[in-house]
């Protein structure tokens, strides 16, 4: 099992479009669009660093349909493999949008491990 990862601050400026980089790439089935997927991760702000979000921190990963999360989840997800970790850098428009949320107009960056595929 991995362990909770410690995500390094991105120097420069917030990227305007999704920036997907896989930390470790997995060997069992892969996630599909629209899957259920099993996951652990880890959710920081890009321009401070700080963490706003960590399944790991609960103590349990959790389990959703792709089709219910921000639109970077839905497009960063497909193609990895369960065993893999992922790293997600996502624009606000892909995220929480400009008003409503907490983390909206925020780039956001993720540490993705896939458990599972469904």
């Amino acid at each position: 099992m991995l362990e909770k990862p410690e995500i390094d601050f991105i120097e420069g400026p917030a990227p305007a479009e999704l920036v997907i980089t896989d930390l470790v790439v997995g060997g069992g089935d892969q996630a599909v669009p629209g899957a259920r997927v099993e996951v652990h991760y880890v959710g920081v702000d890009f321009e401070t660093g700080e963490q706003f979000d960590a399944s790991w921190d609960r103590g349990q990963a959790i389990t959703f349909p792709l089709s219910g999360l921000i639109a970077g989840w839905q497009e960063g997800i497909p193609g990895m493999r369960v065993g893999g970790r992922r790293q997600l850098v996502i624009p606000p428009a892909l995220a929480y949008g400009e008003s409503g949320h907490r983390l909206a107009g925020r780039t956001l960056v993720f540490v993705i491990d896939l458990l599972g595929v469904g």
